[in-house]
């Protein structure tokens, strides 16, 4: 019987670690193209944020490529708290957005969380044609 009652115990346990589980990153994505950006503009440029967010880390990771812009890309920022067709300040800054694809991380605030599951985050990439942002896309989920 005790035999029994310890495979029992350790399948009960590997039952719980199993469903329990490592919390996992929400997934989510912005499309960037000039229309989408306030004022549009009139770029071919397009672009794409493929984003991950660990609740538990506050950590923000993503992997940006673009691709015909007006010339090459000067800055890039998350950008928040800002519905679709709003501006907002700099959240987040892509600090290597000068070539595609671009990569990198941030740890949130508390603040910056909330906005970004909020839905309230959008992604741009700026060139010297156009300072104010050439592409923008809203980072849904």
């Amino acid at each position: 019987m005790p035999k029994t009652n310890t495979m029992l115990a350790a399948f009960a346990l590997s039952i719980t670690v199993a469903l329990a589980g490592p919390a996992f990153a929400e997934k989510m994505k912005a499309t960037l193209d000039g229309k989408s950006e306030v004022p549009p503009t009139t770029s071919a440029g397009k672009g794409a944020a493929d984003i991950n967010y660990d609740a538990a880390t506050k950590k923000l990771t993503w992997k940006v490529t673009y691709s015909g812009l007006m010339g090459p890309a000067t800055a890039g920022h998350f950008h928040g708290p800002a519905e679709t067709g709003k501006n907002a300040g700099v959240a987040v800054p892509i600090s290597n957005i000068a070539s595609s694809p671009a990569e990198g991380s941030a740890t949130l605030t508390d603040a910056q969380a909330a906005d970004l599951m909020a839905g309230k985050y959008y992604v741009n990439i700026h060139t010297a044609a156009n300072p104010g942002g050439e592409i923008r896309g809203q980072v849904t989920k």
